[in-house]
């Protein structure tokens, strides 16, 4: 593959987009720190962050990074209502990117009624107006929501912070932001013999790809991976969470003989699963193998959690951009998606 190839089955760039997400981050940190946030965490008894799509991913990777500091439940919710919990002791956390995300505004109309504190992250739109004059963590429009997973995740992660939610992650930000920018330059360069990333998407080309990860801090990844070759491969993944899928989809290895065979299996894999879920990831591994020869293992890199999961979901976006030039499509549109957009508003 060459530089002449991708630039012509990307025109939006979203090459440039996945190249310069380092730099992304960066700003991100720079507008999360100079954000007001006018509430602590003394008395709020749950975190609620409503969006969709590449709006919501920051949240559920929120959700699993912070798993084991947060001291109050933290959930997402992608639902035109809230929970019935949601009530004056509820950070409600409004995430729409272009701030016109139907599904989302309707919770936020819903989150100002029940008198819930609000905090709001968007590039603008019917968001930064409900918002009035409440807290809003104003960032770069113009993109794909997915690529602008850095506005959604650390701005936000700056805000608990300041709140007192959860300790300075100064160090894993750094570290964050400097393996992905060693990374970049690998992943860039289309050279099949050396970038990880063409290599996997030559792996999934043509074929149904399958995500398993761990439960514990991981499921967000692989939504993450599904999602990024949904919408820039224009290709279908399922997947699953270990060890529940040994609990019942492992069963359904069985019967399609031939069609299991061309699927391709990714097994996202972590130094810190939890051990039993290692062993179970090992033992998976060889059951699957007598129906499919195509399963890949991927193990994340650096030291802290932060920098770990960041490593995979930055290959991931890699691996789905090439994909799409592999299957000769534009990663950018998402076409129908625009059209169900325009039949709901005829609706």
């Amino acid at each position: 593959m060459t530089l002449e190839e991708i630039r012509s089955a990307d025109p939006a760039g979203m090459y440039d987009l996945i190249r310069e997400f380092p730099g992304q981050i960066r700003e991100a940190v720079t507008i999360g720190s100079a954000a007001r946030i006018p509430f602590s965490a003394r008395g709020i008894r749950n975190i609620v962050l409503c969006g969709l799509g590449g709006s919501a991913i920051g949240g559920d990777l929120m959700r699993t990074y912070l798993a084991d500091d947060l001291a109050v439940p933290f959930i997402v919710n992608r639902m035109y209502t809230l929970p019935a919990f949601v009530g004056p002791g509820t950070l409600v956390i409004i995430s729409s990117y272009s701030g016109n995300t139907e599904e989302t505004n309707a919770a936020h109309r819903e989150a100002i009624k029940r008198k819930a504190k609000i905090l709001c992250i968007t590039s603008g739109g019917k968001t930064a107006k409900l918002a009035g004059r409440g807290p809003v963590i104003l960032v770069p429009g113009g993109l794909p929501p997915r690529a602008a997973l850095g506005y959604s995740f650390f701005p936000l992660l700056l805000a608990l912070t300041k709140a007192g939610f959860v300790k300075d992650r100064s160090k894993a930000i750094r570290e964050t932001i400097a393996l992905l920018e060693e990374r970049s330059a690998l992943y860039a360069d289309p050279d099949g013999a050396r970038n990880p990333a063409l290599q996997l998407a030559e792996k999934l080309r043509g074929r149904i790809g399958v995500v398993y990860t761990a439960a514990e801090r991981f499921d967000s990844v692989g939504t993450r991976w599904r999602g990024q070759i949904a919408e820039n491969g224009k290709s279908l993944a399922f997947g699953h969470v270990i060890p529940e899928m040994n609990h019942n989809e492992l069963v359904g290895w069985k019967v399609l003989t031939e069609p299991m065979r061309e699927m391709q299996v990714f097994m996202l894999r972590d130094k810190d699963d939890h051990k039993r879920v290692q062993i179970r990831m090992d033992v998976t591994k060889q059951v699957l193998a007598d129906h499919t020869p195509r399963l890949t293992e991927v193990w994340s890199e650096g030291s802290s959690l932060l920098a770990r999961m960041f490593s995979l979901i930055y290959l991931g976006d890699w691996m789905s951009l090439y994909l799409a030039v592999l299957n000769g499509v534009d990663p950018t549109p998402v076409a129908v998606i625009d059209r169900l957009k325009q039949e709901l508003a005829r609706a």
